[in-house]
């Protein structure tokens, strides 16, 4: 990793009106984190000193979000007077830092930690200016990067471009590496004399060439700079995100049967030899072991599955549970915070919450553990190698100890011994020859 110091201003002040949303729009999620945990932590993975999140008065929300994750510093702009405005709020923060300042966008969630690296390394070189390019398939109303014999010449915007300028498939995406102090001398030379009346950070790159600084280029893929602003956005880079994951998760050794199916989470970790069915979503906080399988239609949030265990199909795993090696959990099972032992099975139509199940423990179908009385939770603990016969309800708190017997049937509500067998139902009883009675009796009322 590069020693060169390293600091990351994270522009996110917008309003993000199109988004239609209470919610500020970095924080709205792609792969379960925010948009702006996103930028976070390629920041974070770059190595950088200092990362600073400009944001506007009044998102105390998104700031404490960034502090938690990250941010070293939080600075204001106090006023939307463009992006050139927007990074200078940062100057307090960065008082005194020498070294490579990367300006990023908190709605930019695709960008990699990598090309981050590569601006900041560019600027180590000896590059003054750094400007994250791009080519686009449509390059529309992207600003074009004019380049001439020794780097970046200026950039240009598209509604300003001349013919020859808009036939340039080089775009810019809007990020920029610049030395320090620098930045902040280019920015205080910004004028806001445009149509807009606002202060433009790209105008910083034809202020560098006026002083005969080095300006260049960093080239990456399109999608890395995609820019949310609107909920139609979001959905194209959730779908850039998850293809990112499937393609990774195969790489690393795991089997989906059906990809396009198989929604991944920001931290989703499959071991090799891990086989996904269709359909299946994994939520944040989910860890599979190496030959696990995860059958098809089910859903697992904040789980951990041990090595060679079978989930599903039609399974729920809600945050909390722990499935051991081997052990089974089945079709219609829904868990929750419940340790699930080595070996141990609950194959179908039970819920488990609260609850360990010990190793090698069966739990018939249609089992459930009453776990919560409207007011508090309470634990059930079922021992290894207990047998839980079909259709029992199991009325926490309460014990099933080792190798411990429940008939089927039964709400259990006081704690079994271990090896002792538990009964706890109705008594049956015959009437000899009252079926025949009834129907007489139904068929006289129904002729009447």
């Amino acid at each position: 990793m590069s020693t060169f110091p390293t600091a990351i201003v994270i522009l996110a002040a917008g309003k993000g009106t199109r988004m239609k949303s209470a919610r500020p729009k970095v924080l709205h999620e792609v792969g379960g984190l925010p948009m702006l945990g996103h930028v976070l932590a390629a920041s974070r993975e770059t190595g950088a000193e200092r990362i600073v999140t400009v944001l506007a008065p009044g998102m105390e929300d998104t700031a404490d979000y960034a502090q938690a994750n990250g941010a070293s510093d939080i600075a204001l702009q106090r006023e939307q007077k463009g992006t050139g405005d927007a990074a200078k709020a940062a100057e307090e923060a960065l008082s005194g830092f020498e070294g490579a300042a990367l300006i990023v966008f908190g709605d930019t969630p695709l960008v990699t930690a990598g090309t981050l690296t590569r601006m900041r390394d560019a600027c180590a070189d000896g590059t003054d200016v750094v400007v994250l390019g791009f080519h686009a398939d449509d390059p529309a109303s992207y600003g074009r990067l004019v380049l001439g014999a020794d780097g970046l010449e200026k950039i240009v915007e598209a509604k300003d471009a001349s013919r020859e300028e808009l036939a340039i498939e080089l775009c810019n995406g809007g990020a920029m590496a610049v030395r320090t102090p620098l930045l902040f001398e280019l920015l205080d030379a910004l004028s806001p004399e445009n149509a807009q009346g606002e202060y433009y950070l790209t105008d910083i790159v034809l202020l560098a060439r006026t002083r005969g600084l080095k300006t260049d280029v960093i080239e990456c893929p399109e999608d890395e700079i995609l820019g949310i602003n609107s909920r139609a956005d979001l959905a194209v880079a959730e779908a850039i995100f998850q293809d990112r994951m499937r393609d990774a998760a195969m790489m690393d050794g795991a089997t989906l049967l059906d990809p396009m199916t198989v929604y991944f989470s920001h931290d989703t970790r499959l071991g090799q030899d891990v086989i996904v069915g269709q359909n299946v979503v994994f939520g944040p906080g989910v860890s599979v072991a190496s030959g696990a399988e995860i059958k098809a239609f089910s859903h697992l949030e904040g789980v951990r599955v041990g090595e060679g265990a079978q989930i599903g199909p039609f399974a729920r795993l809600r945050p909390g549970t722990e499935v051991g090696r081997k052990a089974k959990i089945g079709n219609f099972v829904e868990t929750k915070k419940a340790a699930i032992e080595d070996g141990a099975k609950v194959s179908h139509l039970s819920y488990i919450g609260d609850a360990r199940v010990g190793t090698e423990a069966n739990i018939g179908a249609g089992t459930i553990t009453c776990n919560y009385d409207g007011y508090d939770k309470f634990f059930t603990d079922i021992g290894a190698g207990a047998f839980v016969g079909s259709n029992s309800s199991l009325v926490a708190p309460v014990k099933i100890g080792d190798g411990a017997y429940v008939g089927s049937g039964s709400v259990v509500t006081k704690d079994v011994e271990g090896d002792a067998l538990a009964v706890a139902r109705g008594r049956q009883f015959e009437k000899k020859g009252w079926a025949v009675s009834f129907r007489a009796s139904k068929e006289k009322t129904k002729k009447s």
